[in-house]
């Protein structure tokens, strides 16, 4: 290539010399053999003047997209959606079940816990950020070197930013409950992750979540009493399901966790025993507080097979109870009481 041509996806863009003087002509200031002094030179005004326009829009573009599905996987994303669409399913079952309307409630709790989930996730990946990096995880945004830790913490931030605002215009009960979630969720990020205590937090977040979503869109906390226990287990569950896909990299960064302390095959005994535990709850609410039907029976069964299945792998086990999760919240949709 020659140094009048850039190269741009794979783009040429000429232009003449005399159009872009980089450099002063010395040979078109020689007069009668005499060298006259070199012009000043203009060249980077002028280059920076003569850029390809496409070849900085298409850099713009690639380097935004590349910024957008790094902070898409910071806040680790199938968890994130998963649990904020059970929490617009529940609300809106709840809203639907009193004979009140989808209003801006339901949005406005729904983008509240979105909020959560984003902080969540940025929180907990910087926390790990150190373990990460002697265990080689490549795949994390802030050890392949995607994202800054700065910028993590600005995403962060913003999810909780988005979760208070969203949440202050439902009153002080979802604000509440939202925060313990949250704070709770921090707390295992920043210091109970790596100890036997690691379930803690999950009980806690999770169990506060229904209360959460009852309170945001104005329905009485007290009906979804008896999903509370369902929901800290089931989440109980998937944090054991997680630590098993961890486990190599936990035991190699002295983590302390709970399936560390009990070992492997104790652990995926107890993530499949409360799953199993939270499959008959939720068959058992059916039956007694339902009118259970034969598409919300089918569902009920279907999460209990999905169970089953994961059980035979460490790998499929979290898959598997966010199936359970989606079927046994569709069963109780579908059951009409």
């Amino acid at each position: 290539m020659r140094a009048d041509e850039l190269s741009c996806g794979g783009e040429l863009h000429a232009w003449r010399q005399e159009e872009l003087p980089l450099f002063g002509d010395a040979a078109a200031d020689s007069r009668d053999g005499a060298t006259q002094p070199m012009r000043p030179s203009l060249g980077p005004a002028l280059a920076s003047r003569h850029t390809p326009q496409p070849c900085i829009a298409r850099a713009t573009h690639n380097a935004l997209v590349s910024f957008l599905v790094a902070a898409a996987r910071l806040i680790h994303p199938a968890p994130a959606v998963a649990v904020t669409l059970l929490s617009a399913v529940l609300g809106a079952i709840l809203l639907e079940r009193a004979g009140q309307p989808l209003d801006h409630r339901l949005w406005q709790t729904v983008l509240a816990v979105a909020g959560s989930q984003i902080f969540t996730g940025a929180t907990n990946d910087l926390a790990d950020r150190e373990r990460d990096l002697v265990g080689g995880r490549v795949e994390k945004p802030l050890v392949a070197g995607e994202l800054s830790p700065g910028a993590a913490l600005w995403i962060a931030s913003g999810g909780l930013g988005l979760q208070l605002a969203a949440s202050l215009w439902l009153g002080a009960g979802p604000l509440a409950l939202g925060l313990v979630a949250s704070l709770s969720a921090a707390a295992y990020n920043l210091v109970l992750s790596r100890t036997p205590l690691s379930p803690l937090p999950y009980t806690v977040s999770f169990g506060v979540l229904p209360l959460w979503i009852a309170a945001g869109v104005g329905i009485d906390p007290g009906r979804v009493l008896p999903a509370v226990p369902l929901a800290a287990l089931l989440a109980v569950a998937a944090h054991l399901a997680n630590l098993l896909r961890d486990f190599q990299v936990d035991e190699a960064t002295g983590s302390r966790s709970i399936a560390q302390v009990i070992g492997r095959r104790s652990t995926l005994r107890l993530a499949v025993g409360c799953a199993v535990v939270v499959g008959i709850g939720v068959g058992a609410l059916l039956l007694l507080g339902g009118a259970p039907n034969p598409a919300s029976l089918a569902l009920g069964a279907l999460g209990l097979v999905a169970i089953g299945v994961g059980a035979t792998s460490e790998q499929r086990l979290w898959y598997a109870l966010l199936l359970a999760a989606v079927a046994w919240t569709a069963a109780w949709a579908l059951s009409a009481g």
